[in-house]
């Protein structure tokens, strides 16, 4: 067989001098260390180091070289490395002599070494920001390159707003089994969007294959439409999870049978503080698979379990649940279809809450009932209460005694949602009355769509405006007269942006707006007399 002939060409061929090997940087440490105890010309001018405060300082200078020509040559990662080697060795030799230069260290001084010029480098790797996109092998080779530098200091790592496909998947897999006993937090919410089905859950598989047995802190998986085949794809993630303190699976798709798989395959809750199940389609059934997990859960602090169809059963079921979390501080249960029977059931649980500070239970169909039953716990429990929302609950004036005695004690709240209900001025006024003593910290009021006329919007303008820190009022949506607008625009007319736009309002709007036989509005007649009558009352009136 004839040999191949000879060309003059010769093959194009690249061998990268970046980075240098474990074996190497260990060496260079040696060097270091004999270079600064040996006897030279600057060790004769400035003096040598003993071993012990020589070792420390060169590793701490290989370290700081290291970093600096790393990121020297991230800028150019299509070089062979050459020119980071050379700035390798410059800084080396920088920081060498000027550790000589200072002279050996006093006995009582604290000397710097490697761990704290570690503790001072990047914990959080972050490849979410910029445009939502695709990333296949290649691109995902060059942005997980940081991650497989052996000394990189990596604790947490978010993945999301990236989509990856099976290439990009196979090439994460072995740098997070590097990592995995290193991390504390993932994010991977919302890392498959636009795949196949099918596709999607391998690369799910594989990323918690390669995550299996590792110890976090904080997962997130939100945003990746599991339903119960996505979380039974993560399955060995969540099986070798019995440490975990935040858990975040927020608009995932998941039914009653995906809650079921959560409840099963998660060993542990027993140090869960935060628990987010925004935005699923779980109902009743769903709710009581994870009114099991919230049981195990005694030190949550932080629950949210909204926008996911929930009715009375499940509302009762999570309300049981949270009987046991007596740490609670935050509880986030918005836009359910409770009803009353929940309502109550749920007042029976915040009385166990004394830690709580932002309660969100708008669009619970609550009614005066619920609300009511709510409201006398939370006068009792919850001192230091920043935050309480029940808006769109079908809320009366009825209740405004309870709601009134309540808000009076909560001198620390901040901010106050009540929006979409019937208060009418009845009720407004009483709520006014109730913020007008203490509550220096109130930034923010929402009465909108509430049947409010110029009596009630007149008297609650008067008394935020004067709060010290206060930033917004909104009364829109509601039945001011036009001299009413004048007058509220008037109480705020040093700071105009402190009141939401009433461009929603509607001065005819009501059923009290009849014209008497004199031709004059019955409701704005009404008004003064109405106010007249209320201008005495007291908060917590039955």
């Amino acid at each position: 067989m004839d040999a191949a002939p000879l060309t003059s060409q010769r093959r194009p061929f690249s061998v990268k001098l970046w980075p240098p090997s474990k074996n190497t940087r260990e060496t260079l440490v040696e060097r270091m260390t004999r270079n600064l105890t040996s006897e030279s010309i600057f060790t004769r001018k400035y003096g040598s180091l003993s071993p012990e405060e020589a070792e420390e300082n060169a590793k701490r200078i290989e370290d700081e070289a290291f970093m600096t020509a790393n990121q020297h040559y991230e800028k150019e990662p299509d070089g062979d490395g050459g020119s980071a080697v050379q700035l390798y060795a410059k800084e080396c030799s920088k920081l060498i002599l000027e550790v000589l230069k200072k002279g050996p260290k006093g006995k009582d001084e604290k000397l710097p070494n490697s761990d704290s010029a570690k503790a001072s480098r990047e914990t959080f790797f972050d490849i979410s920001k910029g445009q939502r996109a695709f990333i296949e092998a290649e691109e995902a080779e060059e942005l997980l390159r940081p991650l497989k530098d052996p000394e990189n200091s990596f604790t947490k790592i978010c993945f999301s707003n990236r989509s990856f496909g099976l290439g990009a998947a196979r090439v994460a897999e072995p740098i997070l089994i590097s990592l995995k006993h290193q991390l504390k937090e993932v994010d991977l919410s919302d890392f498959i969007a636009g795949r196949p089905e099918t596709e999607a859950l391998e690369v799910m598989s594989i990323f918690a294959a390669a995550l299996e047995g590792s110890v976090l802190n904080s997962l997130n998986l939100s945003n990746n439409a599991l339903g119960e085949k996505g979380v039974r794809a993560f399955g060995a993630l969540l099986k070798s999870q019995s440490q975990l303190e935040e858990l975040y699976l927020m608009n995932d798709g998941i039914s009653e049978e995906a809650a079921r798989a959560v409840c099963e395959l998660i060993p542990s809750t027993e140090k869960l503080r935060v628990l987010h199940f925004h935005n699923n389609m779980t109902g009743d059934e769903g709710a009581i698979a994870i009114a099991e997990v919230v049981k195990h859960s005694s030190l949550l602090e932080d629950f949210r379990c909204s926008s996911t169809r929930i009715g009375s059963d499940g509302g009762v079921a999570l309300s049981e649940a949270l009987e046991n979390c007596i740490h609670l501080k935050k509880l986030d249960l918005r836009d359910n279809m409770f009803g009353v029977d929940a309502g109550v059931s749920l007042s029976k649980a915040l009385s166990k809450h004394t830690n709580l500070t932002e309660v969100y239970l708008s669009y619970l169909n609550l009614e005066d009932e619920g609300a009511i039953a709510i409201a006398n716990v939370l006068k009792e429990t919850a001192s230091s209460l920043t935050v309480l929302e029940m808006a769109g609950n079908d809320i009366t004036a009825e209740a405004a005694p309870a709601l009134s005695a309540c808000i009076a004690a909560k001198r620390l709240l901040t901010k106050l949602n009540l929006a979409e209900n019937e208060l009418k001025d009845e009720g407004t006024i009483q709520i006014g009355k109730a913020l007008q003593e203490g509550h220096e910290q109130l930034t923010e009021v929402d009465l909108n769509t509430n049947s409010i006329r110029r009596a009630g919007a007149r008297f609650l303008a008067q008394v935020v405006v004067q709060k010290p820190g206060f930033k917004l009022l909104n009364i829109d949506g509601n039945f001011i007269s036009e001299d009413g607008i004048d007058e509220v625009k008037s109480i705020f007319k040093k700071s105009p942006e402190m009141l939401a736009s009433l461009d929603e309002n509607d001065p005819e709007g009501g059923d009290e707006d009849e014209e008497d036989e004199d031709g004059e509005g019955k409701g704005e007649a009404d008004e003064g007399e109405l106010e007249s009558k209320l201008k005495n009352l007291e908060v917590g009136e039955e």
